[in-house]
């Protein structure tokens, strides 16, 4: 009981000192310590602290399936994944659907569509709206991710999820984020219906592209950890949390293409700012996980 209680006070102190973190990025270690990972604890602890940085990618990895949780096989999975990558490249190479000039995020997407049999007959046929998913994707975290194999398994098996574990949620985050907003805000949400602006809300942005060519890299990696983690519902909070931010500027625009516009490009100044928030309201909507070491 006493360790418990000196453990609590430590955590009010760093977090009141502004050392905020200290105590988690030590679970966290002593978690990534175990021969064999444990997902739930890791998804766990994803969903109630911030990932540090020097951590991120390995959990994001061992979360999203790329390596197994067993320590001893990392080197090798990732080995078999870098083959699996140079010989979908090569093959696309001889088929002449990549060159050298070809951009990075694009060679991404090729290689996926081989992957997934939805490879096109020729370069001439268009993109579909989900290979512009996974290109907004794939340019965030290209930002990311230093090297290009990682980064591509990576953003497949990030859409992947996407479109499997969360693919019905998904299609449920515009009416959610109505409740929400009408229980934060209903003069902003009266004055969104009023401008015929809540069917057109960037939706795709916000919530298929999970937020990929609208948040910093500091921001998105925050938000990712959450869905990544298991919970795609943070996106609603984020998008009420831009709306209740940016309240008087939407309020002063009168028609839904202005209000749109705006919250496509919105400022990049104050986002982490608007994601803490956007946090702190999902914890009181929707709970804190519980977690153990």
């Amino acid at each position: 009981m006493a360790d418990d209680s000196q453990r609590n006070f430590r955590s009010v102190y760093y977090e009141k000192v502004g050392f905020r973190g200290v105590e988690e990025k030590k679970s966290l270690e002593i978690l990534l310590k175990d021969d064999r990972l444990d997902i739930e604890k890791l998804c766990t602890f994803s969903q109630r602290f911030p990932l540090p940085s020097m951590y991120r990618i390995l959990v994001w990895k061992v979360l999203l399936g790329i390596i197994p949780p067993h320590h001893e096989s990392h080197a090798l999975v990732m080995k078999y994944r870098k083959e699996q990558y140079w010989d979908i490249h090569h093959a696309l190479r001889v088929i002449r659907f990549i060159n050298d000039s070809t951009p990075q995020v694009d060679v991404f997407l090729r290689i996926h569509q081989l992957e997934s049999g939805k490879l096109p007959r020729n370069l001439a046929f268009p993109l579909e709206p989900e290979d512009e998913v996974f290109l907004a994707i794939a340019k965030a975290m290209e930002e990311m991710v230093e090297d290009p194999i990682e980064c591509y398994w990576l953003v497949s098996c990030f859409v992947n999820q996407l479109n499997s574990k969360h693919k019905d949620s998904l299609q449920q985050l515009p009416k959610i984020l109505e409740q929400y907003l009408n229980i934060e805000d209903n003069r902003l949400l009266m004055h969104l219906k009023a401008c015929a602006a809540m069917s057109k809300l960037p939706y795709d942005l916000w919530f298929k592209k999970c937020f990929a060519g609208c948040l910093p890299e500091s921001s998105l990696q925050r938000v990712w950890d959450k869905v990544i983690s298991g919970s795609c519902k943070i996106l609603v909070f984020v998008a009420v949390e831009i709306l209740l931010t940016f309240k008087m500027k939407i309020i002063a625009l009168n028609t839904a293409e202005k209000i749109t516009q705006f919250l496509e490009n919105i400022p990049q100044d104050n986002t982490d700012a608007i994601v803490s928030k956007a946090v702190d309201l999902w914890r009181t909507h929707c709970g804190t996980p519980a977690h153990s070491v």
